[in-house]
């Protein structure tokens, strides 16, 4: 009987081996699982501002072309036909051209 102890003994041993074999892989598995979601959401906060920097960037080159047209981008006078350079047109493609290089 000694005998059939320490074989009994001995899967106890090998299962508990398994066991903490098993923790340290649902460990792992865990942390992996965690890494993907930060990953995940820095992924869509990135697609999120590149979204957003090609669609102000559209806009601006599309105030440029108007001004460049002969239009006024100002709030004051938008889209009414100019002569001449206007101060607050310029001033204005100024301020938007350094909001966009400072992103």
């Amino acid at each position: 009987m000694m005998h059939k102890r320490s074989d009994d003994d001995g899967i106890i041993s090998s299962s508990s081996g398994n066991g903490r074999k098993n923790t340290k892989f649902l460990e792992e598995v865990q942390t992996l699982q965690r890494h993907v979601h930060h990953l995940e959401e820095q992924n869509e906060f990135l697609r999120a501002q590149l979204y957003a920097e090609r669609e102000q960037g559209t806009g601006f080159k599309n105030l440029t072309r108007l001004y460049e047209e002969g239009y006024h981008v100002c709030p004051a006078h938008f889209a009414r036909s100019r002569m001449g350079d206007c101060l607050f047109c310029v001033s204005f493609l100024n301020k938007e051209n350094k909001t966009r290089e400072e992103m």
